[in-house]
């Protein structure tokens, strides 16, 4: 199904499924996720569809914190969800996988090498989570649009090692990400096409230099 199920044979997926007492939701388009679960904390696992995380600040303001597609993970603690401020919305039909984490830290199914095996791409996933929230804390603290621009290419360029970055939903759910304007990216990623630094294709961006 994803990275959480490595190792682990696809005959065995429903079992590890059935050990964890997991449960499905289908959330449609635009509906809160919160307002549907019942458990206090959980993993999740979107089987289909999508979804955005998104915080909403003191005054109101929103950003796009994570975009969730299928095979993707989120729960209340690998994605900050305890915090209030922190929504995950259905952006088309979706069907979610919940485990609640009570079912994790038991011990009934400590002697399973399933579980062992789950434990430990578990681990994997938070770690690389982790990585990711560091990224994007470092593409924040940059002060100008450009350099918000610039950073998130590099990061891009690091993970892939192309030269191509691709857009994952809209522009608009980058700027969102970026925590920036839309109309004054969109005139920051022209100025950067203009210099020659970069080429855009609908929503591919072509780095015609080697960020560093």
């Amino acid at each position: 199904m994803n990275d959480l199920f490595k190792g682990i044979h696809p005959s065995k997926h429903g079992f590890l499924l059935k050990m964890l007492e997991a449960s499905s939701l289908h959330f449609s388009v635009n509906e809160l996720v919160s307002n549907k679960i019942k458990m206090n904390n959980y993993i999740a696992i979107v089987k289909t569809g999508y979804l955005h995380i998104i915080k909403t600040d003191s005054y109101g303001n929103r950003s796009l914190v994570e975009v969730l597609d299928e095979g993707d993970i989120f729960g209340t603690n690998i994605s900050n969800l305890v915090n209030s401020d922190y929504d995950v919305i259905a952006k088309e039909d979706s069907l979610v996988i919940f485990i609640d984490t009570a079912y994790i830290y038991s011990n009934a199914n400590i002697n399973s090498s399933i579980f062992s095996q789950f434990l430990i791409n578990l681990l994997e996933i938070t770690q690389k989570k982790l990585s990711i929230n560091n990224e994007r804390v470092d593409i924040l603290t940059n002060k100008t649009i450009r350099n918000k621009l610039l950073s998130y290419f590099k990061h891009s360029y690091m993970d892939t090692n192309a030269r191509i970055v691709y857009i994952p939903s809209t522009f608009t759910a980058l700027a969102d990400y970026l925590a920036i304007d839309r109309s004054a990216m969109s005139r920051e990623l022209k100025n950067l096409k203009d210099e020659g630094l970069i080429e855009i294709k609908n929503k591919k961006i072509k780095l015609l230099y080697f960020p560093e």
